[in-house]
């Protein structure tokens, strides 16, 4: 009889991963209680958050290495790469100036730091953390490059990675059909270190209960309401900027409903704000953009260098702590002085990336190099800083996921109809296609969309 050999489809997958993020929100709201109720015990699971965070981290330069060459290596024109990259970078530096003027025009309005007072303790904290954010553009520049090849792999340094990973993609175009097998070998890798990444993930509701809870008991409500003013006037700021700013910007360019793509995000966003890591999200974001329709080439290149270049929320953070720490020492500075200053931090700002506390060290280091004697400043914020350190990793990641879209939009990258499907919610995210056990795909050829 016909069709007797033919065998049933395999039940799909059934994702389980809504269960893990039930379980971090759970978590993150454990932990403000345990923060509030046991303070000093809070404070000691501080390593719990921090150890899933560098959990994550570790996984970041192995995914970018990956996801750029084959992105790379499977396009046959290298200036194609090149269009994308330069494009990215000249709309990170016009965001970064829009996100430090919109700071500048708040922290004016409000003017935060008027009536308190600097301690001796705020003194020393603000030049810890000048010692910790000190550093010139020559070494961020010499930075890039790593010891070795293989040393990029490993350093921790994402723009090393990025580096090596164009130049192995080129040389992979170069060497044409004799590159395939390499191509295929790291698409396995990916695949494999994809895998590890979704067992990491599991971990998220354990280091979301350490971060939340050692933030909540080491701050308290004291340092809150005092502070509350700059802290509030900066999260309203960083919502306006993400959607009114970005919002209009990718309307007018793109049609795209931001709302839209920030629901498709939803998960990512949920992650960034218990770990307060925009990093923790990195591979994620890499997945979920070339699922929703962006070339894998361009996915490589703007968001690993939008993770370095394209802070928006740091830049707003950056202005807004500046103007506060000149108002609380009574010495405001005038408008050009702002102007000098900003224009400064926003290069300054390009040497922090992937530092832990990267706003605090960047405004610190900063100071000391531009406007030293305002640098004591910099411990008044010392208690806040984590919870608007959640503002800017936020910020900085709507961003990020912003730009991608616009950048594949303008280098026609980007898969329109495969983008509306995604975030029509016709084509979910599915979950286990991160860790797909099947065979590898050969590479994608130009202008096909790849898929992770």
């Amino acid at each position: 009889m016909a069709g007797t050999d033919t065998q049933p489809a395999p039940p799909p997958r059934k994702d389980r991963t809504h269960y893990l993020y039930i379980a971090v929100i759970a978590a993150v709201i454990l932990g403000i209680f345990v923060g509030l109720i046991f303070p000093s015990f809070a404070v000691e699971l501080k390593p719990v958050g921090t150890a899933f965070v560098n959990l994550i981290k570790m996984m970041i330069q192995p995914i970018i290495f990956c996801t750029l060459v084959i992105g790379v290596g499977s396009v046959a024109s290298a200036a194609k790469v090149g269009k994308v990259g330069g494009l990215a970078l000249v709309y990170f530096i016009v965001m970064s100036t829009v996100a430090l003027g919109i700071g500048m025009l708040v922290g004016n309005l409000i003017d935060p730091g008027s009536g308190l007072q600097i301690s001796s303790d705020s003194s020393q904290a603000g030049q810890d953390a000048a010692a910790e954010g000190h550093g010139s553009t020559t070494d961020f520049l010499l930075g890039i490059i790593p010891t070795s090849l293989f040393s990029a792999l490993t350093s921790g340094e994402v723009l090393q990675t990025l580096l090596v990973a164009l130049l192995v993609g080129f040389a992979l175009q170069r060497m044409g059909e004799t590159g395939k097998p390499i191509l295929n070998a790291i698409t396995w890798l990916q695949k494999l270190v994809f895998r590890v990444l979704a067992m990491i993930m599991w971990a998220a509701p354990v280091g979301a209960f350490g971060a939340m809870a050692a933030v909540v008991g080491e701050t308290g409500i004291d340092a809150l309401k005092s502070l509350a003013v700059i802290m509030v006037a900066f999260y309203i700021t960083c919502v306006l900027f993400i959607f009114v700013v970005l919002g209009a910007i990718l309307w007018f360019a793109t049609g795209v409903n931001l709302f839209k793509l920030l629901a498709y995000l939803g998960r990512e966003f949920l992650l960034i704000l218990s770990t307060s890591s925009s990093e923790s999200a990195l591979p994620r974001l890499i997945a979920k953009m070339e699922h929703a329709g962006v070339e894998k080439a361009t996915v490589g290149v703007v968001v690993p260098t939008g993770y370095s270049f394209n802070l928006d929320g740091t830049a707003i953070y950056l202005t807004m702590a500046s103007i506060f720490i000149a108002d609380a020492m009574g010495d405001p500075l005038a408008i050009g002085e702002q102007i000098g200053l900003l224009l400064f931090m926003m290069i300054a700002s390009k040497g922090a990336a992937g530092v832990t506390g990267a706003g605090l060290a960047t405004l610190a280091g900063g100071l000391q190099s531009h406007r030293p004697e305002m640098v004591d400043g910099v411990g008044l914020i010392v208690g806040i800083d984590r919870f608007m350190s959640e503002a800017r990793a936020l910020t900085n990641f709507a961003g990020n996921s912003v730009a991608t879209v616009l950048v594949g939009h303008w280098t026609k990258t980007l898969d329109r109809a495969q983008l509306d499907r995604v975030l029509d919610r016709q084509d979910p995210f599915d979950e286990t296609t991160m860790v797909d056990d099947h065979a590898a795909p050969p590479p994608p050829a130009e202008g096909e969309k790849a898929s992770v």
